[in-house]
């Protein structure tokens, strides 16, 4: 087997692990490790992006309804505006790019291109999110706190968050916590249980449009998706004596210095 596949396979671990031991941002590395590691094209990368990151979540959302924190009113209102914009992105803006956006000098920019590009900018983002890792409110651990509902800007919230995982394929946990904490009043706890329950439906429902789309390689995708969730319960079994919260930063800075990386090779 080619050593860049294998590299690839045990990037499909790291997902699930970083997913396990963290709560979130793996699904960050998705894409990268299926576009560079097993030269899959970048559109097809986000849609298999959309189905690993969706399942894998879903694992995580189980956990978090056998503990009872998961609000499923909160989550509702979110996903509605969410599963509409995300399947509606999939099934006609993506296919919409053109194949060739702008020509700038000896420069192209095209529809791969572009989508790399805008997925590295928010990988910046999220990396942004992690290394922060500060409270959203000074009452968000607060388990006991009044859950209000901004309701017009928990729709435009959701909308936009759709239409973001429509593109890049990623969970936009870092984008959903803040804005249940925020908008919905959520204390900490129960905004990143959520967010993985919005996560998982959303990322499956956006996979439906790349279905009807796409030709999907099954056996790869299940392979791929396989380690993943082994890489789950591999991290949360870690988990039990390296806190996830102290490697929340440190990997942070590994997907700022990941962004830069896609950057200087879409571009150089």
């Amino acid at each position: 087997m080619d050593i860049t596949l294998v590299f690839g396979y045990i990037g499909a671990l790291l997902i699930g692990v970083v997913l396990g031991l963290v709560g979130g941002g793996g699904s960050i590395l998705t894409v990268p490790v299926l576009v560079y590691l097993f030269g899959i094209a970048p559109v097809l990368a986000t849609a298999y992006s959309l189905f690993i990151v969706g399942l894998s979540a879903l694992f995580g959302a189980f956990q978090n309804m056998k503990k009872g924190l998961i609000d499923f009113k909160t989550a509702a209102i979110f996903s509605l505006p969410a599963f509409i914009a995300v399947y509606m992105t999939r099934k006609y803006l993506v296919p919409a790019i053109p194949d060739t956006i702008a020509e700038i000098g000896s420069f192209s920019l095209t529809k791969p291109i572009a989508i790399m590009l805008f997925f590295a900018l928010i990988m910046f983002a999220a990396a942004l999110a992690m290394i922060r890792d500060k409270c959203v409110g000074d009452d968000c651990h607060d388990e006991n706190r009044t859950v209000e509902y901004n309701y017009p800007l928990i729709l435009l919230e959701g909308s936009v968050v759709g239409v973001l995982t429509g593109i890049v394929g990623a969970g936009g946990g870092f984008l959903i916590i803040p804005a249940l904490v925020l908008l919905a009043k959520l204390p900490m706890k129960k905004a990143v249980a959520t967010s993985l329950l919005i996560i998982a439906i959303k990322s499956l429902i956006g996979f439906i449009g790349d279905v009807q789309n796409l030709e999907i390689d099954w056996t790869f995708l299940g392979f791929f998706t396989l380690l993943a969730v082994v890489g789950i319960f591999l991290g949360i079994f870690v988990n039990k004596w390296i806190p996830g919260e102290k490697l929340k930063k440190a990997f942070g800075w590994f997907v700022l210095i990941m962004a830069i990386y896609i950057l200087y090779k879409e571009l150089a």
